[in-house]
């Protein structure tokens, strides 16, 4: 899935952002965020999808017994909130900000859709990108049901290699530059941050992967 405010050639941000339209820039401002602030609750009202200018932002719910489900992580460049577009009218999740400074540019929904309206090609673009969304929704619910632990973390790192890796040109590895902390990939597998720590180091000593803070790289079989 292309990133920074791309949905394939489409600029998201130049065609969604009220700020970059003249008719809107005068009425229109950046909505700014603190660590674990929330952007909205489960059951407000669905009326916006917002843009991430910068920083993270985190999307799940809570279980009957008050646990926290986490759906998404989402950085820069990416649309969340786009269920309304869909027609609902209340959250089904909350969104929360992870970083102490995120920025989102808010879209109403009529706006969204008038820009829809008007741009077929565009239109079909923005329905592609919600079918992955809910495509990765999906995968990622069968890991956290249906596999150990060691797994989801294999298949969460194919994920990122499709959404951040590259072949490296001398070894063939793939590397993956990513935004995500370890706390924020043990959130999206469901498992603890030592857990996650633990295995990574064995996948490390069986020479399937390497790792630093930003960069993980999985080694050619």
């Amino acid at each position: 899935m292309s990133k920074i405010w791309f949905l394939e050639d489409v600029n998201v941000f130049s065609v969604l952002c009220p700020h970059k339209t003249k008719h809107y820039r005068k009425r229109h401002n950046f909505s700014q965020y603190g660590k674990q602030d929330f952007i909205y609750f489960e059951e407000d009202a669905a009326n916006k999808v917002y843009l991430i200018e910068k920083g993270k932002v985190k999307l799940g719910y809570y279980a009957e017994d008050g646990k926290e489900v986490v759906r998404a992580i989402l950085t820069k460049g990416e649309l969340f909130g786009e269920k309304a577009i869909l027609g609902e009218e209340s959250r089904s999740e909350f969104a929360q900000s992870i970083d102490a400074k995120t920025s989102v540019c808010p879209v109403p929904v009529c706006q969204m859709q008038e820009l829809m309206r008007n741009n077929h090609s565009f239109s079909l673009k923005v329905y592609k990108f919600l079918g992955i969304r809910f495509k990765k929704l999906e995968r990622r619910l069968d890991l956290l049901l249906f596999k150990d632990a060691t797994t989801r973390v294999k298949e969460f790192m194919t994920e990122l290699a499709e959404d951040y890796g590259y072949c490296c040109p001398n070894t063939g590895d793939t590397v993956i530059k990513h935004p995500y902390t370890q706390k924020d990939i043990a959130s999206l597998i469901g498992t603890s941050r030592p857990t996650l720590n633990a295995i990574m180091n064995e996948l490390k000593a069986t020479q399937f992967l390497e790792f630093s803070r930003n960069e993980i790289r999985i080694k050619v079989a």
